[in-house]
């Protein structure tokens, strides 16, 4: 081959050609005599309790060592917990690892997957990475699912259905007696995944009872993670209850030792640990609902939400706001287009957002 010839091109998947990358949320950027904040990915502001802190620093004294493969302490700490059948669990990185294993399992090239939109950004990129087909069904206009519209929506090439409760990046939820209308609408051999990344700061008494419904149905899964209301998003570990076809299945194709020794050792000391990290929930629900009277009052029309964020529909106005935020050192995840989320925080990153918020809105 001369200097001259061109060089033949790596052939890659063309389903990567429908694949967006995802967008994580932006550092906060330093500010002269402004301390920056950063409420654009859904992080729990508290610091690791002392407790887990000391149990992970005496793991890394082992991480020379692969970690355990069937994470079988986190295994049964959660079976006794939710009083499921160790069978009935997998563990994975992040519910964004499990959502990946639960493609996986259901759908072949071509398969569809419905979910709602906008929701959880990695929907559509793990479908796509897949080769499946995403069938966006759009919000109502609380921005909250339209589960009739989705229960419509499924064909017979549906494998896979996605419900996010709370919905990210919109917070409010589906209730018990929705999710129940729309199982009993749901073919008995597609999966419907409740996704409940953000459970823990959920206080509607008509929330769903989604270990109920996965006890009742054999075609529902459960998605659950320790990185929001537990404060392990660096450790990335998560959690699916299934039963034992599903649960089993997902194991198979997890990818080995993803759960490190770290993250398992703190997910365990963090369930032990729960009393203490429920104080800190109660403050951060407290704080958003504080936040959220404040921007109802400057007349903002938000959502109501049941998780760690509030989200702000600006449409073409997001990413203006979102450079605004930046300017004054607060950095929030704008969807283009749709709106803008922003993660609840410590209280002066909250007081600046009412702040920049309250200046926007009178402009």
């Amino acid at each position: 081959m001369t200097e001259s010839t061109p060089r033949p091109t790596v052939r890659l998947r063309s389903a990567l050609d429908a694949v967006a990358a995802y967008k994580p949320g932006k550092p906060a950027e330093a500010r002269e005599g402004v301390t920056a904040y950063k409420i654009s990915s859904n992080e729990n502001p508290y610091p690791p309790l002392p407790s887990v802190l000391r149990v992970v620093t005496d793991a890394a004294a082992s991480m020379n060592r692969y970690p355990d493969m069937g994470v079988s302490a986190l295994t049964q700490a959660l079976a006794e917990r939710l009083e499921v059948p160790a069978s009935h669990l997998a563990t994975g990185t992040g519910s964004v690892g499990l959502l990946s294993y639960l493609i996986s399992i259901t759908c072949e090239p071509g398969d569809e997957v419905v979910y709602a939109w906008r929701s959880f950004e990695a929907y559509p990129i793990v479908v796509a990475v897949a080769g499946a087909t995403s069938v966006q069904v759009p919000l109502d206009a609380d921005a909250r699912h339209d589960l009739d519209a989705m229960a419509e929506a499924i064909t017979d090439r549906t494998r896979l259905v996605l419900v996010c409760t709370p919905n990210n990046p919109t917070g409010p939820i589906v209730t018990e007696t929705e999710l129940r209308a729309f199982l009993a609408k749901v073919p008995e051999d597609v999966l419907v995944v409740i996704d409940e990344a953000y459970l823990e700061f959920n206080t509607d008494d008509e929330a769903p009872d989604a270990l109920g419904l996965y006890r009742e149905f054999p075609n529902v899964a459960v998605l659950r993670t320790f990185s929001k209301a537990y404060g392990l998003a660096g450790l990335r570990v998560g959690y699916a209850v299934a039963r034992e076809e599903v649960a089993t299945a997902l194991r198979k194709v997890a990818t080995p030792f993803g759960v490190s020794d770290l993250a398992q050792h703190a997910a365990v000391a963090s369930l032990e640990a729960y009393d203490e990290l429920a104080v800190r929930v109660k403050a951060l629900v407290e704080e958003r609902e504080r936040v959220r009277t404040a921007l109802l009052d400057q007349g903002w029309p938000v959502p109501q939400t049941q998780a760690n964020f509030v989200w702000l529909p600006l449409g073409e106005d997001s990413m203006d706001f979102a450079a605004t935020c930046q300017d004054a050192g607060l950095t929030v995840r704008p969807f283009p287009g749709d709106g803008v989320r922003c993660t609840i925080g410590e209280t002066e990153a909250s007081d600046r957002l009412i702040e920049v918020a309250g200046k926007f809105r009178s402009r």
